[in-house]
Parts: C-alpha cells; sequence; structure tokens
C-alpha cells in the first residue's frame, strides 16, 4: 500500500472558528490529507469564511450541529482563541466526549485543550498544551508533560507551532492504529 493510500478510508473532524491557530489548523490537515486521509472543516456555520488570528482563510466544509462522531475516526482541535468560544458551544463538547468516550483520536495542540478540558474528557488523561493553559490542564485532573507531543491511548497533544511535526507525526501513528 502507498503512503498516499495508508489513511484511505479515515476521516477526521477539524473545528474552526475565528481567531484559530492558522498553522495548527493546515499542517496536520495537509498532512493527514497527504497520507490519504479525508478531513472535515466545521465551524458554527457551513460555508463560511473564519479567519486565522494571522489573516489565512478557511471555508468551513460543515456546520458543527451537524456533525456526529461516528461519522469520523477522530477529532482535531487547533489552538488560537477559537477554543475559548468553541467550548461553550454543547455540541462541541458533546462531539469530543463521543470521540473520547468510543476510543477515537481526540487531537489538541496548544489551547486547543480548552476544548477537552471543558469537555470533562481529560482526568488522568497524560497531556501536554501550551504553557498558558498547564494551570488549567492540571486542575481538570490532566497529568501534565512539557514536551513537544504527548500520546496517552487514543489522546494526542502539544505545546505549540514549532512542535508540528511531532504532533502530525504521532495523529498519523494513531490513525494507523484504527485501519
Amino acid at each position: 500500500m502507498s503512503e498516499n493510500q495508508q489513511l484511505a478510508t479515515i476521516r477526521v473532524l477539524c473545528l474552526v472558528g475565528d481567531a484559530y491557530e492558522d498553522l495548527e489548523l493546515w499542517y496536520p490537515k495537509l498532512r493527514i490529507e497527504e497520507a490519504g486521509g479525508h478531513v472535515t472543516l466545521a465551524g458554527r456555520q457551513q460555508g463560511y469564511e473564519y479567519a486565522g488570528k494571522h489573516g489565512y482563510p478557511c471555508v468551513s466544509d460543515a456546520a458543527i450541529g451537524d456533525m456526529e462522531a461516528e461519522d469520523f475516526h477522530g477529532i482535531l482541535v487547533p489552538g488560537g482563541w477559537m477554543p475559548d468560544s468553541l467550548r461553550r458551544d454543547p455540541k462541541v463538547l458533546q462531539l469530543v466526549r463521543d470521540f473520547a468516550n468510543h476510543g477515537k483520536l481526540v487531537a489538541a495542540i496548544c489551547h486547543g485543550g480548552w476544548i477537552p478540558i471543558s469537555a470533562g474528557v481529560y482526568r488522568g488523561v497524560r497531556v501536554t498544551g501550551s504553557p498558558g493553559i498547564q494551570d488549567d490542564l492540571i486542575n481538570a485532573g490532566a497529568i501534565w508533560e512539557d514536551t513537544p507531543v504527548v500520546v496517552d491511548r487514543h489522546f494526542v497533544s502539544s505545546r505549540r507551532p514549532s512542535d508540528l511535526p511531532a504532533f502530525a507525526s504521532a495523529i498519523l501513528s494513531v490513525l494507523s492504529d484504527t485501519t
């Protein structure tokens, strides 16, 4: 099987909203697609153009309200300021709980960890994230590690854009275990 067919049946849901961290969305999205997987970008509205923190636009493929975890193999939560807004959406939190409870990939980078925190899925899970949310992660019951990437079963986490190569590789490794 060629490298670009390795994940041909894999579908990943990626959250998007205004002030997402540009690299933390696009880098793993493109790496997953390069490996043959499919990424659906879901925001509050389908077809809406969201602006990244650094101005890079992203048009959502779907509305979060229409998404179900059963249709995907994992969820990707980029950082930026977007997670602070989206973590207040009950549907977002339910999606993350559904992915976590079914042993599916839950990948969060930087401030993306705010969403799994609010979903209540990090208790007892080894994670990393932006040093700015270290206390939030610890207070949510997570086991904090200051390292570029942490993989704990189906949970993958990273700290910042400079950790993206390790983050994307870990995502692909977890997804490969589901094929």
